[in-house]
């Protein structure tokens, strides 16, 4: 998809893709003092910064700004590339690119975030970093913690105060029919109705039979697929799906 793809002015099907051999020669040149070397493998990787922008095409930024943020992390790769290590370019570098990339949309977010709780993320974030590079696993957060001298809870407290608000209308549910997205989910607690449908909700329920009951706790409380609710109640999947949409349908109707 990416081969057609024009960004910041350079038309990307003409760009040069190295193979490995290639990078770790032209990483042994750099690191002799040959800067050419650092360009070529810059050069050389550009598609590798577009395929992790493709992932952020869906935020409505503009794809010019990540692929130049995603250039960033592309380089702060190249220049902390430890040869030593038995692991491949691209496996350290994608994660840098992504990194920049977050750290790029969360420090242009609506939502505002301390600039000290800020800064403990971005340093959880380089430490995992680097514990993925030396372990080739992905670090637990008691070790980032460790390697930050801070407190578990306040490294999680961080990470969870950048992460990504969801749009309302994220889809959480879809089993072939109608999806069920977050704003369906989140309720009013101060409506003076809602304690009136509780109410209206609970008598419709008391009023299907044990199996139907059986079917949408399973279904809707233990998020088990028809399938697997077939094989708990021991019917079939069509079954299950007859039943379950005819319980639904009487709750719809008395409410």
């Amino acid at each position: 998809m990416y081969n057609k793809v024009e960004i910041c002015g350079v038309n990307t099907a003409t760009l040069k893709v190295l193979s490995e051999a290639e990078k770790i020669k032209l990483l042994q040149r750099m690191h002799e003092g040959d800067k050419q070397a650092r360009d070529e493998l810059v050069q050389g990787n550009l598609r590798l910064v577009l395929s992790v922008v493709q992932r952020f095409t869906q935020r409505g930024e503009n794809p010019d700004d990540l692929f130049q943020v995603g250039c960033i992390g592309l380089i702060k790769s190249i220049d902390n590339f430890d040869l030593s290590q038995n692991v491949r370019f691209s496996t350290y570098a994608v994660p840098m690119i992504i990194g920049e990339i977050r750290r790029y949309l969360r420090d242009n977010n609506a939502i505002r975030i301390s600039r000290s709780m800020r800064d403990i993320a971005y340093r959880a974030m380089q430490a995992k970093e680097q514990l993925l590079a030396e372990n080739h696993r992905e670090p637990t957060i008691e070790e980032i913690a460790k390697r930050l001298e801070l407190p578990r809870e306040e490294v999680v407290v961080a990470l969870e105060a950048i992460v990504d608000p969801v749009s309302l209308y994220e889809p959480v549910y879809n089993d072939g029919g109608d999806t069920i997205y977050i704003m369906d989910q989140v309720g009013d607690r101060n409506d003076d109705r809602t304690w009136l449908e509780e109410i209206a909700l609970k008598d419709a329920i008391a009023a299907l039979s044990e199996r139907e009951k059986k079917i949408l706790s399973l279904r809707f409380f233990k998020g088990m697929t028809q399938v697997e609710v077939s094989g708990e109640i021991g019917i079939s999947q069509a079954q299950v799906s007859r039943l379950e949409k005819g319980a639904l349908d009487k709750i719809k109707k008395e409410l």
